[in-house]
């Protein structure tokens, strides 16, 4: 683990990745940056050092990395803080969503080592997606120093083409949530069907854990785990000829990962022509 992080935002998706790093055996020296009480009390009850303002940090804080878990509407005043940091050698990760590395480097130090990352709240129990990015200026030793802090989270896979990084974010960044819903959904029906709600909560969400499990350790593919459920002419069948019906369910979610994916590159060019002049190093 890298000796010294400052994490920048303890919201949802911040905490998620605080609790990953601090979960380990050997737990870095964490630094935390939130404004707001109730969130930076809990950063604090977790193991990490929490402060209110960056200016409240100790003057002699040089973190290997800065990551940035603050909302797209707010990276450019974080950036804003960042330039010591960069000055000093810092690599710059930024999981907001739709803000480009460009957009990031346009207002640091020339130079400045800068990581796009788009991790996902499962990262808060050791099962989160993560996609990194790196710019130019991204070292070997940088990307396997960031490989290594987000893989105590879950899975990490590199992206060369940032073009792809809203397509991640619609996936495995938003996906969380399709899935909560889909145990909603799925809770619904039992109850539609006569099922108590404390037992209809309960099949929906073993069953989607438990399929979900299967999936990664099986070493089957999806398609062949559903065609060993399905039997001809059986139940599956027949609630799989309903969700599969002209691509039914494959349309949906397509369109509905669309649908983020365009609202990220929307949030990517929005940051973009926000974006104020270049701090000078």
């Amino acid at each position: 683990m890298p000796d010294k992080i400052l994490l920048i935002g303890c919201g949802n998706m911040g905490f998620a990745m605080l609790r990953g790093w601090l979960a380990q055996d050997v737990t870095p020296d964490v630094h935390v940056v939130e404004p707001a009480q109730a969130l930076r009390t809990r950063a604090q009850d977790s193991g990490a050092h929490a402060v209110v303002d960056i200016s409240a940090l100790p003057e002699t804080l040089a973190p290997d990395l800065v990551v940035l878990a603050v909302k797209p509407q707010q990276i450019n005043e974080a950036l804003a803080r960042c330039g010591a940091f960069a000055r000093q050698g810092a690599c710059i990760v930024s999981v907001a969503a739709g803000v480009t590395i460009g957009t990031m480097a346009a207002q640091l130090p020339d130079g400045t080592a800068v990581i796009r990352c788009m991790p996902n709240t499962p990262a808060a129990i050791g099962e989160g997606a993560m996609a990194l990015c790196p710019g130019r200026a991204v070292t070997k030793e940088m990307c396997d120093l960031a490989e290594t802090l987000f893989s105590v989270s879950g899975a990490v896979a590199w992206i060369r083409d940032e073009r792809l990084m809203d397509a991640v974010t619609a996936i495995s960044g938003s996906g969380p949530a399709y899935v909560f819903h889909f145990i909603e959904a799925l809770a619904e029906a039992g109850r539609q069907l006569g099922l108590p709600d404390a037992t209809a909560a309960l099949l929906a969400r073993q069953t989607v854990a438990g399929a979900g499990k299967m999936a990664l350790i099986s070493g089957s593919s999806p398609g062949e785990l559903r065609q060993q459920v399905t039997s001809p002419g059986g139940t599956t069948a027949a609630a799989l000829k309903v969700l599969m019906h002209d691509d039914r369910l494959t349309n949906l979610v397509v369109q509905a990962a669309t649908a983020a994916c365009d609202r990220g590159a929307e949030l990517g060019r929005t940051n973009q022509n926000q974006t104020p002049g270049k701090e000078q190093s």
